[in-house]
C-alpha cells in the first residue's frame, strides 16, 4: 500500500483522524528514564545515519499510540521487528535498540503500551510504575496494540507481513512470551529475561511461564543466572513445557548475570551477555526466517 512520507521521512498510512481519548501521553520521553539508575559511561549511541528513523503515530482502537520505528533508507519491505519495552517507557535506550536493529536491515518499531495509564517521562519510582501503571495494564489490550502496531509496520509498504517477529526486554521479555502464544503469524520471538512466573490478575490472567505450550513461533530466551525474577526452577520448567508442547524453544542463562544485563545505560549492563546475546538473536532472527 502507498503511504505519505511523514515528517520523520517514515511513511504513515492515509488515515483519518483518531480522537486520543485517555491517553496519558500523546508523544514519547526524551533522553533515558528519570526510575532508573544511569551509568552513561557505558552507554551506547547508534548513528541514525543511513536509517529513517524517528517518532510515529500508530493507530489503534481508541486512539494513536506514540512508537519509535527505525528501518534502513532504502526501498522495502524490510522483515520487522516489533521491539516491547522494559518498565521505564520507550526512552532512548529503546531507540537505540531499534536502530542498531535498522543497521542490521529490520524495520523496528517500539509503541508506546503503557501511554494511557500514566507519563513515564516524569515517573521517577519504579515500585510506582509497578503499582500504578505495570500492574493497571490489561494483557488484551497490549496484545491488541502489538497487532495494530504489526498492521501499521506492514500497512505503510515499509514492512513485510511475512517476515515479523518480536523482541522484548525486562517486562517486555515477560510480555513476548504471551505475544508469541497470541499471534499465530510470528515467526520468531526473543525473550531478553523477565518474569516467567508471577502473581496472575482478571487483566492479567497468565504468566509468561504458562504460555510455554502454547507458541505460535521459535523463542529465544536470555535470561541472567543472577536474576531473581526468573528462578532456574522456572526456566527451567518453561523449556521442558515447550518442548513437551513440541514447540521450539532455546533457553541460554548467562552464570552470575544480573537482571537488564543488556539495558546499556544502567550499572546491570554486562557487556559479555549483552554481546553475546545480540549475535543469538540476529542468528535466530534468520534461522527462522526474519532477514
Amino acid at each position: 500500500m502507498a503511504g505519505r512520507f511523514g515528517l520523520d521521512g517514515l511513511r504513515v498510512p492515509p488515515t483519518p483522524p483518531i480522537a486520543r481519548r485517555g491517553f496519558v501521553m500523546t508523544s514519547l520521553m526524551t533522553g533515558l528514564t528519570l526510575a532508573a539508575r544511569h551509568a552513561e559511561a557505558e552507554t551506547i549511541h547508534t548513528s541514525p545515519a543511513g536509517l529513517l528513523a524517528g517518532e510515529v503515530q500508530v493507530p489503534v482502537a481508541d486512539g494513536r499510540l506514540p512508537a519509535y520505528a527505525a528501518r534502513p533508507d532504502g526501498a522495502g519491505p524490510f522483515p520487522t521487528v516489533l521491539v516491547i519495552e522494559e518498565i521505564f517507557g520507550v526512552h532512548e535506550y529503546i531507540k537505540d535498540v531499534c536502530r542498531r536493529l535498522a543497521k542490521a536491515g529490520y524495520l523496528a518499531v517500539a509503541p508506546e503500551l503503557y501511554a494511557r495509564l500514566g507519563d513515564l517521562s516524569k515517573m521517577t519510582d519504579p515500585h510506582q510504575i509497578v503499582r500504578d501503571v505495570i500492574s493497571r495494564a490489561p494483557d488484551a489490550t497490549l496484545l491488541a496494540d502489538l497487532d495494530a502496531t504489526a498492521s501499521w509496520a506492514s500497512g505503510n509498504g515499509d514492512g513485510d507481513a511475512r517476515r515479523l517477529a518480536v523482541v522484548g526486554f525486562c517486562r517486555g521479555g515477560r510480555d513476548t512470551w504471551l505475544y508469541a502464544a497470541h499471534n499465530p503469524r510470528l515467526k520468531a520471538a526473543i525473550a531478553w529475561y523477565g518474569p516467567l512466573g508471577g502473581e496472575t490478575s482478571a487483566i492479567q490472567p497468565h504468566n509468561a511461564g504458562e504460555m510455554a505450550g502454547k507458541l505460535n513461533c521459535p523463542l529465544l530466551g536470555l535470561y541472567g543466572g543472577a536474576d531473581p525474577s526468573s528462578t532456574p526452577a522456572q526456566i527451567h520448567d518453561a523449556e521442558q513445557q515447550a518442548h513437551a508442547a513440541g514447540r521450539t524453544v532455546e533457553i541460554v542463562v548467562y552464570p552470575d548475570t544480573p537482571h537488564g544485563f543488556h539495558a546499556d545505560y544502567r550499572p546491570s549492563y554486562r557487556q559479555g551477555p549483552a554481546e553475546d546475546g545480540w549475535r543469538r538473536m540476529l542468528a535466530w532472527l534468520h534461522r527462522y526466517g526474519v532477514g
